[in-house]
């Protein structure tokens, strides 16, 4: 999940560098590091935790070149630290990896009865001194390089630069995503165009085996086979202010204020002014001749997936099957015929989703993205992408991929019911016309913004919180509680409100707040009733409700959150507004690192 950038330049290269790096931080902030050559001379800077260290310590130690590559870690094999930051270098050749080499015990082991020894704890060492060692024998920089590369198992992004080669960098890419930029006289290397943005438009996306040979006057690609390739160069329309942000604390703060817009722009590319009938891109999908649909994500895009279930089960009547893409791609389930493969992901670039794209390729009647980088590897991939028009999302814990993946689905949801005839044209109708005024409601539930705020002070001083929902809401209060934990560390556990008197209940004293999240709809008697089974073990119910559901429910109660009311279907969206404010004020109130919290990577692109 680590993210990779390479200039070859007009200019001196380190500045470029560390800004690519900061666009690319939200792949990992455990340790960072550049390599440049110059005047023919390999030399590097490393330092451990954010990119400012990094920054800090080339004020002081200056690293001069026109050509460089550089590495922003998450720690996988070793513990964050100088010594195991990349570059990694050995001798002639400096190496920055995304990915992990599967095999690297078998080479450090052969490298070993050599008489050649390690100076980290990381498998990309390995990749350096393989390639160092083949150039001791004879081997030119890219010979070497494409060597090392074919004795690597794994999946990797891998960016090479050499001593005395001031115009080359050898790149290659197997599972994890690597993208070539081109320059007027500069080409570039990055993870993903977001690095790149400042620097071109113009974009070459390496396909899965590919290896790169880059110099200034231009890039030459060959396939897993060894063969001449010709990717397509494309023209990235990319907003580079959209990554800044904007006056607000953090990037999270302001991605959850965009929603709004986001949503709407989404909405409109689905549902054409004018017309109630959701357009899909392209051939689209016709799920008349669906029998069934199969699910894959990890993390937030799971919970947006066991939303849809709902979704395609109540409006469509079409069954569902939601999976966690680590668990589905091992289990390898039977795809019976006539089966729909959906895939979720933000960064279209999640291991463990492409992976089960994968074993679906052959297996099920067409595969479906919703996606956030129409470029990337499982949007490339599928027979139709869905992009959600969210934009650039910097921050760590997912706000507004969340909600424009959930705006998505329900429109793919209403165009199954349209195409399986479970809905009349009158219900099309009234569906579309709700989603048309989310926006003005979603902005309404920003307007709560303060009283949110007082709420998660309280909350702060929790060590352990539960969340709670029915039907719609059991998703939304998963993904409240994933919020929680992922930024304040406070411990957060969500249930279905009828599981709570199966074992969670146990838990409940005067110190655990119970975050319930109820609409007034068919299920809010029910939910009501275990909130009071809550109440009753004195456990502190911070409830989330309408107006309608406060007036009925609130006697009691800790603490109020007021939701506008809003059509029972567009719920989940709605409703994710207060869980994202509530786990932001919380994190704040704590002090922690809201866009950048521990242990974590926004792109999780290794297994």
């Amino acid at each position: 999940m680590c993210g990779i950038v390479g200039v070859l330049g007009d200019h001196e290269v380190a500045p470029t560098l560390v800004e690519a790096l900061k666009r690319l931080e939200y792949r990992g902030y455990d340790s960072a590091g550049i390599a440049t050559v110059n005047n023919g001379v390999l030399d590097r800077r490393r330092a451990v935790g954010k990119l400012v260290n990094l920054s800090d310590l080339l004020v002081h130690e200056p690293l001069p070149g026109k050509s460089g590559i550089g590495h922003t870690r998450w720690a996988t094999h070793g513990a964050p630290s100088v010594n195991n930051a990349h570059p990694h270098r050995a001798g002639a050749v400096a190496v920055v990896h995304n990915g992990i080499v599967e095999n690297y015990r078998e080479l450090r082991a052969e490298l070993a009865e050599l008489g050649i020894s390690f100076a980290t704890e990381t498998d990309t060492e390995t990749v350096a001194l393989m390639t160092e060692r083949y150039m001791r024998e004879g081997l030119g920089p890219v010979e070497a390089a494409f060597r090392t590369l074919d004795k690597l198992e794994g999946a990797f992004a891998l960016a090479f630069l050499f001593d005395g080669e001031e115009d080359l960098i050898v790149a290659a890419r197997k599972g994890s995503p690597l993208a070539i930029g081109h320059g007027d006289g500069e080409m570039y290397v990055g993870s993903d165009a977001i690095a790149l943005a400042p620097l071109t438009d113009r974009i070459t996306y390496l396909e899965e085996g590919d290896r790169a040979i880059v110099t200034r006057k231009g890039v030459e690609i060959s396939d897993a086979n060894g063969q001449r390739a010709n990717r397509q160069m494309r023209r990235i329309k990319l907003d580079s202010a959209r990554v800044d942000k904007g006056g607000f604390k953090h990037f999270m703060a302001k991605e959850i204020a965009e929603q709004p817009t986001v949503i709407a722009e989404a909405i409109r590319s689905y549902l054409p002014t004018g017309s109630d009938k959701v357009q899909l891109p392209g051939e689209g999908v016709d799920f008349a001749s669906v029998d069934r649909l199969t699910m894959v994500a990890c993390g937030t895009a799971y919970y947006a997936c066991l939303t849809a279930k709902y979704w395609f089960e109540q409006l469509a009547r079409l069954p569902v099957e939601v999976d966690i893409a680590s668990e589905f791609r091992y289990r390898e389930p039977p795809i019976p015929a006539r089966t729909l493969a959906l895939f979720v992901s933000q960064s279209g670039e999640t291991a463990d989703t492409l992976a089960a794209l994968r074993y679906c390729r052959d297996k099920a009647e067409r595969i479906v993205s919703v996606v956030n980088v129409p470029e990337s590897s499982i949007a490339r991939e599928s027979d139709l992408m869905l992009p959600i028009h969210a934009g650039v999302e910097v921050g760590v814990a997912s706000t507004k991929a969340f909600t424009c993946q959930l705006s998505v689905l329900l429109m793919l949801a209403l165009k199954a019911a349209c195409d399986r005839g479970t809905l009349t044209s009158d219900q099309i109708a009234d569906h579309a016309a709700a989603l048309r005024g989310l926006p003005s409601t979603l902005n309404a539930a920003l307007d709560q913004n303060d009283t949110i705020r007082s709420a998660a002070q309280k909350l702060s001083e929790a060590r352990d919180v539960l969340f709670l929902g029915r039907g719609l809401m059991f998703p939304l209060a998963l993904e409240g509680a994933l919020k929680l934990k992922e930024i304040s560390y406070i411990h957060a556990e969500a249930y279905a409100s009828g599981e709570l008197k199966h074992g969670p209940i146990a838990l409940i004293d005067q110190q655990m707040p119970v975050v319930v999240m109820a609409p007034r709809d068919a299920l809010f008697d029910k939910t009501v009733s275990n909130m009071q089974e809550v109440m009753a073990r004195k456990g502190k119910v911070m409830l989330i409700s309408d107006s309608k559901g406060l007036a009925e429910a609130r006697d009691g109660v800790w603490s109020t959150i007021q939701m506008p009311h809003v059509h029972p279907s567009l719920t989940p969206i709605l409703y994710a507004v207060p869980a994202q404010l509530l786990a932001y004020h919380t994190a704040v109130a704590k002090g922690t690192d809201v866009d950048q919290p521990r242990n974590l990577a926004k792109s999780v692109t290794v297994e």
